[in-house]
């Protein structure tokens, strides 16, 4: 049997599927091209929209829309950056004399004041030394005493004729002697009991003390590394951030000028408001590896929301625009040929609006020009809006401000897929 006549049977099945799928693709381009015609027949009949293919038509008729109006009011202009609390002042406490650490008279997380005592090094030793460098100084002080009496009657002999004015000389040195020696007893004296005093620790400064870092009995020397506890200062506090050489004019143009310019301290989240302070000073040269400049902000802290090392969000009050007309930051729309809005004309058709904006604080954004007070703009429905378009206001955020988007969405009907902070199209 030749190889021809095995490979027949094999083209021929192979023809005859490539036969079944032309006949299958060409059945399936009929029904397509036949479709939109019947589709366009059956919703003229039904007074829904002309021919077209399915889908098509899904679109006519006005637009649902949601709308805010444009408001005027002042408008604070912040600039943001990363921050670190910074106590105003941090104490190591340590012992200034040698010896056995025999009380502790603080708690841990006790705020104390300057002065306040906190521990006792057992000054038995320096009570002695103290005694010590007394007698020292009462025996010499006899000596002078002593001293200063054959002076005196040796003057009187001397005046007299009967010493020779050596004699006299002598003692008279002598004299200036112990009078030096007096003075050096004193010297001794007074560091005894400087000793003695520091034996008991105070505190140095105000402030919130942190965890006790060595216990009763420890002896403890003026050399250890180790303090006794720390203390921080947080009532005041600064934090300490930076901000890029850009944004430096508007800042320090106004604080040399001796305004007094707002910084807030929001946490990690930037939900919650932490504390609020003042600008207090400024770095005197950039940094040229990042172009940034240091500043330093300083918080009353009464109630010791922020703690030293803490990392928090900074804002800068730079500037306060008054009556800037502000629009909701969700209606702003960005196009190929710039930001635009969508403008209610009339109540049922909207127009596009070139817009110049300014800053915003993503609720609210700034516009310089192409809006008024009382315009109406879309919030919600402007990915099927284009200019001229029919809408139907399905609510009307004037009527009530406070709610939420959340709350709106079993308000809304059918086909309001978009929320408020969607924003897409172009003029």
């Amino acid at each position: 049997m030749s190889p021809n006549t095995l490979q027949n049977p094999k083209s021929r099945s192979l023809r005859n599927w490539l036969l079944l799928a032309v006949a299958l693709a060409a059945l399936i381009a009929l029904i397509w091209w036949l479709w939109p015609e019947a589709a366009g027949k059956s919703a003229q009949q039904a007074g829904r929209g002309g021919p077209g293919r399915p889908g098509f038509g899904a679109f006519s008729g006005p637009v649902p829309v949601r709308v805010a109006p444009i408001t005027q009011g002042d408008f604070p202009v912040y600039l943001k950056a990363l921050g670190t609390v910074t106590a105003l002042n941090t104490v190591n406490v340590r012992g200034r004399v040698d010896g056995e650490l025999v009380k502790l008279e603080f708690e841990e997380g006790q705020q104390v004041k300057a002065g306040d005592l906190l521990a006792v090094i057992d000054p038995r030793p320096y009570q002695v030394a103290l005694q010590q460098a007394e007698g020292t100084l009462a025996q010499n002080r006899a000596q002078l005493k002593n001293a200063e009496i054959d002076l005196a009657r040796y003057r009187g002999l001397y005046a007299e004729d009967s010493i020779a004015k050596q004699t006299l000389d002598t003692q008279e040195a002598l004299v200036a002697q112990y009078r030096g020696t007096i003075k050096t007893n004193e010297a001794a004296v007074a560091e005894a009991r400087l000793n003695l005093g520091f034996t008991q620790v105070r505190a140095p400064i105000s402030g919130r003390l942190g965890l006790r870092q060595v216990d009763l009995g420890n002896l403890v020397s003026s050399g250890d590394t180790t303090p006794l506890v720390v203390i921080t200062q947080t009532r005041p506090i600064s934090v300490a951030f930076t901000l890029p050489e850009g944004q430096l004019p508007a800042v320090v143009s106004r604080y040399r000028a001796g305004e007094t310019l707002v910084v807030e301290a929001w946490d990690r989240d930037e939900k919650v408001k932490q504390a609020e302070g003042v600008l207090q000073s400024l770095d005197n040269q950039i940094d040229t590896t990042t172009g940034t400049l240091k500043l330093k902000a300083r918080f009353a802290n009464q109630d010791e929301t922020l703690f030293p090392n803490q990392f928090v969000n900074v804002r800068l009050r730079a500037e306060l625009l008054s009556n800037a007309v502000l629009i909701p930051s969700a209606a702003v729309q960005f196009g190929s040929e710039g930001t635009f809005a969508y403008v209610m004309d009339g109540e049922k058709k909207v127009r596009v609006r070139k817009l110049e904006t300014g800053p915003d604080d993503g609720q609210r954004t700034v516009v310089r020009s192409g809006l008024e007070p009382g315009d109406r703009v879309v919030l919600e429905g402007t990915d099927r809006l284009r200019d001229g378009a029919e809408v139907e206001v399905v609510h009307d955020a004037e009527q009530i401000p406070t709610a939420p988007a959340e709350q709106l969405q079993g308000q809304r009907p059918e086909g309001r897929e978009r929320n408020a902070g969607e924003k897409k199209g172009g003029v």
